[in-house]
């Protein structure tokens, strides 16, 4: 049997206090070598689904309270209301007896609603993903072992990577998992913080997330994703970062909006 990087790294046992173990892995590093929190959030996602027993996490707010380390972690969860069509529950993530992340999240069965529709925002309109080139030109980076987890692919090497930042805070893309896993609905909140901050086109070093809100929209269909993220407005160090994810299909997968510092 088949088994997948990011299942592995954000499994968790439950033990007989109600708490959720875990382990905090090395393939998931980000810019300023700090554990990326979209893998964090992952664990406590997976978390809450077991918790709550529904399978989609409908909208998912996170607080990044300080860096997450290497080694064993905790979820602590807790039932906030059990409703007929959305379940709500907290998740807190710590490690040693310091608290590092703290998730409200609504859950429900996507595959039940139904109701009135109408989408106005479109995809990016990108090249097929074989006729794109690797966002990093195909190679790892120092410290981004997270590089090394996802395939992202745009019309263009972006500006960062080769020294010259162009000034345009968008970033339009494809995303899949290098090992073949396809993204589902509970990869999804992770995946909306693990590309590289487009404030580094700005000149930035880096971005660390203080806030992130995910509206889940639609379960992924198989094949890659097609992402747009943007920032608009960089302020005395703070910055949001607004991000859409569609399917193989063109159906939006998902929305987020994150508040965060620059570096």
């Amino acid at each position: 049997m088949t088994t997948f990087e990011y299942d592995d790294d954000t499994a968790v046992a439950r033990q007989q206090d109600g708490t959720y173990r875990g382990e905090v892995t090395d393939r998931w590093g980000a810019i300023g070598g700090t554990v990326n929190g979209g893998y964090l959030l992952g664990l406590c996602t997976r978390a809450l689904q077991h918790t709550l027993d529904r399978p989609d996490p409908l909208v998912v707010s996170a607080y990044f309270l300080r860096p997450g380390r290497l080694g064993p972690a905790a979820v602590r969860t807790d039932v906030v209301r059990t409703g007929r069509r959305v379940s709500t529950a907290q998740a807190r993530l710590v490690q040693g007896d310091k608290e590092v992340l703290r998730v409200l999240a609504g859950f429900g069965d996507l595959s039940t609603h139904q109701g009135r529709t109408r989408v106005d925002s479109k995809p990016p309109e990108l090249p097929v993903p074989d006729d794109c080139v690797d966002v990093t030109g195909g190679r790892s980076l120092p410290g981004l072992s997270i590089v090394d987890r996802l395939e992202c692919r745009a019309r263009s090497v972006p500006g960062w990577v080769q020294g010259s930042p162009s000034g345009d805070m968008t970033a339009e893309f494809w995303m899949q998992f290098r090992d073949g896993r396809e993204i589902d609905v509970l990869a999804v909140p992770s995946l909306v913080d693990c590309a590289a901050p487009v404030v580094l086109e700005d000149g930035a070093m880096g971005s660390s997330t203080i806030e992130l809100t995910v509206h889940v929209r639609a379960r992924p269909r198989p094949g890659w994703l097609a992402c747009r993220v943007s920032t608009s407005n960089v302020m005395d160090g703070l910055h949001e970062e607004d991000f859409d994810m569609w399917d193989s299909d063109g159906t939006l997968v998902a929305q987020s909006r994150q508040l965060a510092m620059v570096f």
